[in-house]
């Protein structure tokens, strides 16, 4: 099979295509013919080396899976050689998705929404998860009451945001009014431009000095130390950025705040779950962007890159449609 092995820690050029044996499902998995992928923050995280003890190499990686199932190992019932399915690998154990084939417990995997294509799919495995996990699952986001998105425009943040609408919550998001009807369309009340309104200031304006119930931080940077001041009494933050530096965070206490860092665990449900939302017309993943499995280091330096230009997802295309 085809794959892109991460040879070395680095840039985009660290990664090299070449032919590998296609692997052999055992007790309890599925062999995926992979369709398509997505490239996510974490993709190049591992890349560049931020997780090295956890990440042998060489290393296949990547996140995202949506394809069809090729072949079950012994004691397999949920799934047969021809379902559409979708899951996000094991974050740290085994190969990744940046290849052909992809063997997976099939505990972690979903039947596919037939609504969407392999490239919308595949944009919406660990994103969606993530989104569900944070808002859902960790601040209990609840109908009537209100939630800043940071990042709304991007692959979690665009997800976060028609979730939050799903719930029935009132959703703030900050993005560049470049971006202002695309966030719109996805269900957001109000627009904060963060280059030119400080989003503090835009919440407190917004909600008569009230704050909000919830903030998901998608960006990190001062986020975490800031949020608080826009939080309501008894709000939640919820993070999935890892903190680089140490950050005071003493104006929580007087919110009665609650933290919540999320690294997401991989199982069916939240695929069921997730598509039980696609079915009803309330979420449906955004692709901004679709590369080839060769071009991924392309996607890479592209989603790396400051200002890239890309509204949710950058989506690879592993089975050309048709094939």
């Amino acid at each position: 099979m085809k794959a892109l092995r991460l040879t070395s820690f680095g840039g985009p050029e660290a990664f090299e295509l070449c032919d590998l044996p296609r692997p052999v499902p055992h007790a309890g998995q599925v062999l995926v013919r992979v369709h398509a992928t997505s490239i996510n923050p974490l993709d190049y995280q591992v890349r560049r080396g931020d997780y090295p003890d956890l990440v042998p190499l060489p290393a296949i990686t990547g996140h995202d899976v949506s394809g069809v199932v090729e072949e079950v190992g012994p004691g397999v019932t949920a799934f047969s050689p021809g379902d559409e399915v979708w899951y996000t690998p094991q974050i740290f154990d085994g190969p990744g998705s940046y290849a052909e084939y992809h063997v997976a417990a099939q505990g972690i995997v979903g039947k596919k929404p037939s609504s969407l294509s392999h490239l919308e799919a595949a944009s919406l495995t660990l994103v969606g998860g993530t989104a569900w996990e944070a808002l859902v699952v960790r601040a209990g986001l609840r109908v009537g009451e209100s939630v800043l998105v940071h990042g709304g425009a991007g692959g979690v943040g665009h997800v976060a945001i028609q979730l939050a609408r799903a719930i029935g919550a009132r959703v703030f998001t900050t993005v560049r009014e470049a971006n202002f009807e695309f966030a719109r369309s996805l269900g957001s009340d109000v627009l904060i431009d963060y280059e030119k309104e400080d989003y503090v200031d835009a919440v407190l304006r917004e909600t008569g000095g009230h704050g909000v119930d919830v903030v998901f931080d998608t960006i990190g940077g001062d986020t975490l130390s800031r949020s608080p001041d826009a939080l309501a009494q008894l709000g939640r933050v919820v993070s999935i950025v890892d903190i680089a530096r140490p950050q005071n965070l003493v104006q929580a206490w007087g919110k009665n705040a609650s933290y919540h860092f999320v690294f997401t665990r991989q199982n069916r449900g939240k695929l069921d779950e997730l598509s039980a939302l696609i079915e009803r017309g309330q979420l449906r993943p955004h692709v901004g962007a679709v590369y080839s499995l060769a071009d991924i280091p392309l996607a890479h330096a592209r989603l790396e890159s400051p200002n890239n230009g890309v509204r949710g997802k950058i989506a690879i295309e592993v089975v050309p449609s048709g094939s």
